[in-house]
């Protein structure tokens, strides 16, 4: 089954938001750790952020409690 992805949703067109401006952002996850990055590419089920040392870092949506502009 292949999911549509919903580019009319407000949290979608944030992320891309995000990544056209290359922000820093730091990406929470309901496990508590905390991610800091750029996020780089974004699909129906992922983000994938870009840390500082140039690390990518796949995550699943579903695993995000909260994304904001790092400050």
């Amino acid at each position: 089954m292949i999911t549509e992805f919903d580019t009319s949703l407000p949290s979608v067109r944030q992320i891309q938001n995000l990544i056209q401006q290359a922000a820093t952002i730091q990406l929470k996850l309901l496990t508590g750790d905390t991610l800091t990055g750029k996020v780089i590419w974004q699909d129906a089920q992922c983000v994938c952020l870009i840390d500082e040392n140039s690390e990518q870092t796949t995550v699943w949506k579903q695993a995000i409690a909260y994304i904001k502009p790092k400050q």
